[in-house]
């Protein structure tokens, strides 16, 4: 375990009010730190309490004045979030006692914790690899269920799981080479790169499945970019606000009463998507308007997903080509024809060449909601893969590439008989980059930029 020569406290919960709010405290001096703050109704210091107990007491400041009764509990080293002494005081949530609290643990003598330094504290002390420390901020930002499970996942080690053994394979590779090298007078087996030559194979096999899974854990990570295209007053306002589930924009009847686009997140069949609902496309001579059209064709050119919203009850019209043709430069499409509790003068067919689904609905009524999550849902499928081996970040995906570029360098040369001391140069760069996921030798400055992530009291 490293030793920090200071103790860190930090307020764990957010800046507002709450049933309960948490104090966090870790480092050498935690317990005597905690023995000047919180005393135990019992009288007997807390210091003597057994490991995650739960104690009833009054939490008081430098001057023994009491700032709130409270529950507090505390984890010795090695077995603790941080690998330190720590300890955790369970207060009232009001943003004012948890200050006072803080303040009072500042004057028994812990510091204020920078931003993500209980869980940097775990990583140095080797209580989580990098991997799982960059996975307790993706699990609090996220922003979906499938998210908050597959960070889970990575938080539980799923992509540990999957690098360590090719990182063991590389090293008893090494091991062996350089064994053979060094004690040749010893009874060491033969060193014989064809030996290792399955096992790479098998290697690059488990790598490039992670890495298969990334552009999907982009998406679960960050949404996708979609756009909601349509003429004036065919709903697309109308849309955005039944998928939010409120009136996030102005409806009237009065086309282009939408100028400008309207951001927002939202979760549909599962996926989550960063919306644009646009102004209505068509030809004008309002030149407030016009700039609104040009940047609905800013969005759709950007946009991964089009929403292209028709109405159903009227044949199309010039402008309802032209919105097929915008949404034509979005990777994936789906049609919409809206206002089915009107009598149809569109089908489904219409639209099969251009778009990859079709749905019917009312924006209105808010019926027809449930087969649009379902096609959302077609176009963005989660990978089958357990919890966690999603890939979602990008520095996780990056040396796992570098690390498969080595491993079939590897490969290669092994098949063209290169010298094993050549084979091997590539085996130490793919373990490096191993390394670098884990953080087993990642540079500093890498950690320091991880943790900046976080918030302070995590």
């Amino acid at each position: 375990m490293i030793s920090h020569p200071d103790t860190i406290a930090a307020v764990a919960t957010g800046n507002v009010i709450s049933a309960i709010g948490i104090l966090r405290v870790s480092g050498a001096d935690t317990l005597s730190v905690i023995d000047r703050v919180f005393f135990p109704l019992s009288g007997k210091p807390m210091s003597q309490a057994g490991n995650r107990q739960l104690v009833y007491g009054a939490m008081k400041d430098a001057d023994g004045a009491v700032l709130d009764l409270c529950l507090c509990t505390i984890s010795r080293a090695p077995n603790s979030y941080t690998g330190e002494d720590t300890a955790e005081l369970q207060c009232h949530g009001s943003p004012t006692v948890l200050r006072a609290g803080l303040q009072a643990l500042f004057a028994a003598g812990a510091r204020q914790a920078l931003a993500g330094e209980f869980s940097r504290r775990a990583f140095l002390n080797g209580r989580m690899d990098l991997t799982q420390a960059e996975a307790v901020i993706d699990l609090i930002h996220s922003e979906t269920e499938q998210a908050a499970k597959n960070a889970a996942g990575q938080l539980g080690g799923a992509v540990l799981r999957q690098a360590q053994p090719v990182y063991d394979l590389l090293r008893d590779i090494a091991s062996h080479f350089h064994a053979v090298i060094d004690y040749p007078e010893e009874d060491i087996p033969e060193f014989q790169m064809r030996a290792y030559e399955q096992g790479i194979s098998g290697a690059i096999g488990r790598l490039e499945r992670l890495l298969t899974t990334f552009d999907r854990g982009k998406v679960l990570r960050s949404g996708v970019p979609a756009v909601i295209l349509g003429r004036p007053n065919v709903g697309k306002s109308s849309l955005l606000n039944a998928l939010l589930g409120y009136d996030r924009a102005i409806v009237t009847e009065i086309p282009g009463t939408t100028r400008d686009t309207l951001s927002e997140k939202c979760e549909l069949g599962g996926v989550l998507l960063q919306l644009e609902d646009t102004a209505g496309v068509r030809d004008t001579a309002d030149t407030v308007e016009r700039l609104g059209v040009d940047r609905s064709e800013q969005a759709a050119a950007r946009a991964a997903l089009a929403l292209a919203v028709f109405e159903g009850s009227e044949p199309l019209t010039e402008d309802d080509r032209r919105v097929i043709d915008l949404a034509k430069q979005c990777g994936k499409r789906i049609a919409i024809l809206n206002k089915s509790d009107l009598p149809a003068a569109l089908s489904p067919s219409d639209f099969a060449a251009d778009f990859d689904a079709v749905c019917v609905l009312s924006a209105k009524a808010q019926t027809g909601l449930e087969d649009l999550g379902d096609a959302v849902q077609a176009l963005f499928p989660m990978p089958e893969v357990p919890a966690g081996e999603i890939l979602t970040n990008a520095r996780h995906a990056d040396a796992i590439r570098r690390a498969l570029e080595s491993l079939r360098a590897m490969l290669e040369a092994m098949e063209l008989g290169v010298t094993p001391d050549a084979v091997l140069t590539e085996a130490e760069t793919a373990m490096a980059a191993i390394g670098e996921l884990t953080g087993a030798s990642v540079r500093e400055d890498i950690t320091d930029r991880i943790f900046e992530r976080f918030c302070v009291g995590k």
